[in-house]
Formats: structure tokens, sequence, C-alpha cells
């Protein structure tokens, strides 16, 4: 389960909002100080939400990120399970055996 985020997704947006409609961009450190957030946090809101809208090519979208979580998770179910029928398979294949050796 994930940790709870820190600030609310409303804060996040309005912060992003702001950012992008002020003309002269605004110095992030001197917004984030406004808004009560810390820098770096903004700072990655600002990046992530150009890449989501494309204008960066250095990290990947929300949507992609989010796509990559829900396949690493089925990934590791699909392993287990195959772990679990390799399991199975050697002992019943051990049980039907009929050149094994009964102790």
């Amino acid at each position: 389960m994930a940790a709870p985020k820190k600030y609310p997704d409303e804060l996040r947006q309005r912060a992003v909002r702001l950012y992008r409609e002020s003309d002269p961009k605004p110095v992030i450190k001197r917004l984030a100080e406004q808004l009560g957030v810390h820098p770096e946090a903004l700072r990655n809101w600002i990046r992530q939400d150009q890449a989501d809208r494309g204008e960066r090519e250095d990290r990947p979208t929300t949507e992609m990120a989010e796509e990559n979580r829900r396949l690493r998770k089925e990934v590791a179910e699909l392993r287990r399970a195959n772990e679990i029928l390799k399991a199975a398979s050697a002992y019943f294949a051990a049980e039907l055996d009929p050149t094994r050796r009964r102790s």
C-alpha cells in the first residue's frame, strides 16, 4: 500500500497552474514559499506536468508510470504463480515416477 501523500492533489494542480499561467515565470523557490511547499516538490510537479503535456522527453508521463507499476505488479504475481506450479509439478512427477525407490 502506498504511503499517504504529503500534499493534496488540489494543491499540486493549483501550484502547477499558477506556475504555467505566470508571465514571466516566477522563481520556483519563491512560489514554493508562497504556497508553503518544498521547492523540490514543486519543481518535480512542474517537470511531471511538462512530461504529461509532451514538453519533456526525459521522464515518463504519469499514465506510463502507472502502467509500468501495474505491469510490474502483474509480473510479480505471475512469477509467484509460476514458482508454485513448478514446485507442484515436481512433486507430482516424483509421486508418479515408477522407478523411484520407496523408503
